[in-house]
């Protein structure tokens, strides 16, 4: 399943990229789709990180918060940007993370750091853990609330 799943994303992006639709041209981006999600196979690159294919249905759920998320920080930090006295308070904490696989804490690592205000510094897997910089001191106290890790793992299945 994984790898028609993989074969389907790689054809699809070739007809976005390409824009042309002729019977040849599509027949020859459906073969190298093909070809290129079996290589992925043979060369054990198209596994459960490479192509998180099991992540796109908890992903729908996931996805309209974090872009909720993302606009609330940006907001956040405009209002700091437009201020003339730039009340800033950078912080760097560290948040303990509950995913169980490396997807997940990718996911979550990168969550932070798309959430203006927030980057993450460090990831640290053996102390399920990460090294964050906060602009401001109540974005780091939301990020030590764990709201956003509960709705990752929720999306990794491993809460």
């Amino acid at each position: 399943m994984r790898a028609l799943s993989l074969a389907a994303t790689l054809f699809v992006f070739w007809l976005l990229l390409s824009g042309h639709y002729t019977a040849f041209l599509m027949t020859s981006g459906a073969i190298a789709a093909a070809f290129v999600a079996w290589l992925g196979l043979r060369l054990d690159y198209a596994d459960e990180e490479g192509h998180p294919i099991d992540l796109l249905g908890r992903s729908l759920f996931y996805l309209p918060w974090l872009i909720k998320e993302i606009v609330k920080a940006a907001w956040s930090v405009a209002l700091i940007i437009v201020n003339p006295s730039l009340p800033i308070s950078p912080h760097i904490i560290r948040v303990t993370t509950t995913q169980k696989k490396a997807v997940g804490i990718v996911a979550y690592a990168n969550s932070i750091t798309l959430t203006p205000g927030t980057i993450t510094v460090e990831v640290s897997r053996p102390e399920h853990a990460l090294l964050v910089h906060a602009l401001t001191e109540a974005a780091a106290t939301d990020l030590a609330a764990g709201e956003m890790d509960r709705r990752v793992t929720l999306m990794e299945g491993a809460g």
